[in-house]
């Protein structure tokens, strides 16, 4: 076979491409360009780097930065260039860690250095990563037997993948090398260390903050911004999870290949059940708190840590009483649309904002209020004569993507509300150096919920994911600081509860769905995780708002 037909998506064409020919070739050839440099391409569905040869008939599709798939190459490839500067500068036995994200960049840490994390080694740091790049030096990926990979990372001190891949199942094993620096990443890298041009490094907290670039614009580098609050959780889950001596997958993976699980389990939960409680001891130390306002992004749990924070304030003598502000949504004629038409059910005018704080004023009074039920299947509320009043020890107890945002309760005085944003801000990593992005978590929760409980296949939950992250990103995180409190919902073990519910469902997106793409990489990702039965968690666990089984009713 001399060559081979496919069709060109970016061009638009069919065309004959000769047999073995990489799509770096195929681009340059054919003077493929798009808004950035070319980083891969979807082939057939399936995300390829540009030294991927062309070897059967095939769809390809080019995709730069401003895709997600160059995105995350993008930031992939930044991990491995810190990793890069670092071994280039600091001894051997150092250890950087890529904790989490904040502030549009990547937290991380150095242990085992004789010296101090100080800006002057920050700014060595950044001046070897602005050389690593000047000498455009290729990504190198060597496909190799997984035992040759292991010894591998043996002899190189990366004890952490040693240990993830030493009861992988998996016959063959990629390994990056950059230069002399080895690694592993789950996902490609782009071509070579000259496409990183934009990225920045500097002090934070105790550590440093690689800075990435903006998902909507690869030429401008986001400012740096303080989120105390945030910042603070994640270091107090991450710290507790060292601490309990499961920081990576692989020592979650094996506990469970031990029959050590259960022990865990229960510390996890009953560490999220004593955050609760601490907050409701809060809420009661305040004194004069008649609502408690509980925001979070989608899958964060919120319905479950409304219900469980009202036992605890229970518990406290108080009569919780739990308003969910979907029920407040306007008529589904009047819900307002996105600019591509579509009913924009994350903005802040999709509820009857009127009759909302009407209604939360007549409860503060004293007052007798009708509540309403929003059916969603026909777009209307529905009056059913549900009515509710305040006695001096009730504490309403409300939850809804807009509950930090100050426009939502604007005729309710201040003092009397308690603010909760929750969270499912992922404490364990795959290793050192590859983190678990809060919102894979979330997904995958989403998948598997939506799925039982309202119908929607894995492809309608990827296909919609991208608008409900635009919503967060406006309509949520922007207030998330206005908290009183935070609450972390992600359970240390989580994921392994979870996989064989998203396996199953995920393994029903078509290949010729676009979304096949990101299926197949989440299929990737739950490949690292030992199963967990689900007979393992209490039914009082945030995880039964999804798997189902909760003794709480939803």
């Amino acid at each position: 076979m001399d060559t081979v037909p496919v069709f060109c998506v970016t061009l638009n064409k069919m065309m004959d491409v000769p047999y073995g020919m990489s799509l770096g070739e195929m681009a340059a050839q054919n003077h493929i360009k798009l808004t950035d440099d070319i980083l891969g391409a979807l082939v057939n569905n399936k995300v390829r780097d540009l030294t991927y040869r062309v070897h059967k008939p095939a769809i390809i599709d080019f995709f730069d930065y401003m895709s997600t798939y160059g995105h995350d190459m993008y930031v992939r490839s930044l991990y491995f260039l810190l990793c890069k500067a670092v071994d280039d500068l600091l001894p051997r036995k150092v250890k950087l860690h890529i904790k989490h994200s904040i502030s549009g960049g990547r937290y991380c840490t150095i242990t085992n250095m004789d010296e101090t994390l100080d800006e002057d080694l920050v700014n060595r740091l950044y001046k070897q990563m602005r050389l690593v790049v000047e000498k455009n030096i290729p990504f190198e990926r060597v496909g190799m037997i997984t035992p040759d990979a292991i010894k591998m990372f043996q002899d190189h001190g990366l004890e952490d993948k040693f240990a993830l891949f030493k009861n992988r199942d998996r016959i063959f094993t990629s390994v990056y090398c950059l230069e002399d620096t080895v690694n592993y990443y789950y996902g490609f890298m782009v071509p070579s260390t000259g496409y990183l041009k934009m990225f920045g490094l500097e002090k934070y907290e105790s550590g440093m903050l690689l800075k990435v670039p903006s998902a909507k614009n690869i030429n401008a580098i986001p400012k740096t911004r303080q989120f105390p609050k945030l910042f603070a959780v994640y270091k107090q889950n991450k710290e507790w999870a060292e601490q309990m001596g499961v920081p990576h997958v692989s020592d979650m993976n094996q506990l469970v290949e031990d029959g050590k699980a259960q022990d865990t389990i229960l510390m996890a939960e009953a560490f999220q059940e004593k955050r609760i409680a601490s907050v409701a001891e809060e809420i009661k130390n305040r004194g004069n708190v008649k609502m408690v306002l509980i925001s979070g992004p989608s899958s964060s749990g919120k319905t479950t840590t409304c219900k469980r924070l009202s036992v605890q304030l229970g518990v406290l003598g108080y009569h919780p009483v739990q308003i969910s502000v979907d029920d407040f949504f306007v008529e589904r004629e009047e819900t307002p649309k996105d600019k591509d038409g579509k009913y924009d059910f994350e903005a802040l005018e999709a509820v009857d904002l009127k009759l909302f704080n009407k209604t939360l004023s007549e409860l503060i009074q004293g007052k007798c209020v009708e509540l309403p039920t929003f059916d969603f299947a026909n777009g209307t509320k529905r009056w059913t004569g549900k009515s509710i009043q305040l006695d001096e020890k009730s504490i309403m107890v409300i939850e809804g993507i807009h509950c930090l945002n100050p426009r939502l309760t604007e005729m309710v005085p201040d003092d009397i509300k308690f603010k909760i944003f929750v969270s499912a801000l992922t404490s364990i990593s795959i290793d050192r150096q590859n983190p678990i992005p809060t919102t894979d978590n979330r997904l995958i929760r989403r998948i598997v919920r939506d799925y039982n409980y309202r119908g929607y296949s894995a492809m309608d939950t990827l296909r919609r994911w991208r608008s409900v992250r635009n919503g967060e990103e406006k309509n949520i995180f922007p207030f998330q600081e206005n908290a009183d409190e935070m609450i972390n919902t992600s359970l240390i073990f989580e994921l392994g509860v979870l996989k064989p519910y998203a396996i199953a469902i995920l393994r029903e997106v078509p290949e010729t769905a676009v979304e096949f793409a990101e299926a197949t990489r989440l299929l990737k990702f739950l490949s690292f995780f030992k199963t967990i039965p689900e007979k393992a968690i209490p039914e009082t666990s945030i995880l039964r708002e999804f798997v189902g089984g909760s003794k709480f009713s939803y």
